[in-house]
């Protein structure tokens, strides 16, 4: 399977790599910020609780605490996420096909997972822009009954992928360290 930045030259994907996750980390910063008047009683998870309300009336009673301001908070951060989710799923899809490549001689089982991951986490994107598009029509006062549904599932599919794809990253990364200091010691 090639990976999603077959495109990308090999020498450009850790400068590409550093410039996604450093737009991500600013993002969810920001994110993060915009997110504090959408913790309420109703949301003490703020915009996630929004995500996963799962039916209708959870939705409005949510959107009802949140009051106009609060929209107005969570449209920005809705909004906002779209270009998160296009930093985030790039820096960690990057990210799973740098440790894939560097698994690729050793571990061949771990490089094909990564470059799976990759293309997962991509989804994880997709997923995430169809779950801001059902939160952005309820925002707007859809009452579609099924839009709270497909957000739930959206999301919990995207936490999923997402997560999976990190814990590769992390695993991956350490073995390639571990990989490297094998020969390094076999030496000594």
């Amino acid at each position: 399977m090639r990976d999603p930045f077959g495109w990308l030259p090999i020498p450009y994907r850790g400068r590409a790599l550093a410039l996604l996750a450093g737009l991500a980390v600013v993002l969810m910063a920001t994110l993060n910020i915009l997110g504090v008047p959408l913790r309420t009683e109703a949301s003490p998870a703020g915009i996630i609780s929004y995500e996963f309300a799962g039916s209708l009336g959870a939705s409005n009673r949510i959107l009802e605490a949140w009051g106009e301001e609060g929209r107005t908070y969570a449209g920005l951060n809705l909004g906002l996420d779209y270009l998160f989710l296009l930093a985030y799923a790039g820096a960690i899809a990057l990210g799973c096909v740098v440790a894939a490549r560097s698994l690729r001689e050793h571990v061949p089982v771990l490089a094909a997972i990564g470059t799976f991951l990759a293309w997962a986490v991509i989804g994880a994107g997709l997923l995430d822009g169809i779950e801001n598009y059902a939160l952005i029509r309820l925002l707007l006062g859809s009452s579609g009954a099924s839009l709270p549904a497909v957000a739930r599932w959206c999301a919990a599919l995207k936490f999923l992928l997402v997560a999976l794809s990190l814990l590769y990253v992390v695993v991956g990364g350490l073995t390639v360290g571990i990989l490297r200091l094998r020969p390094s010691t076999a030496k000594a």
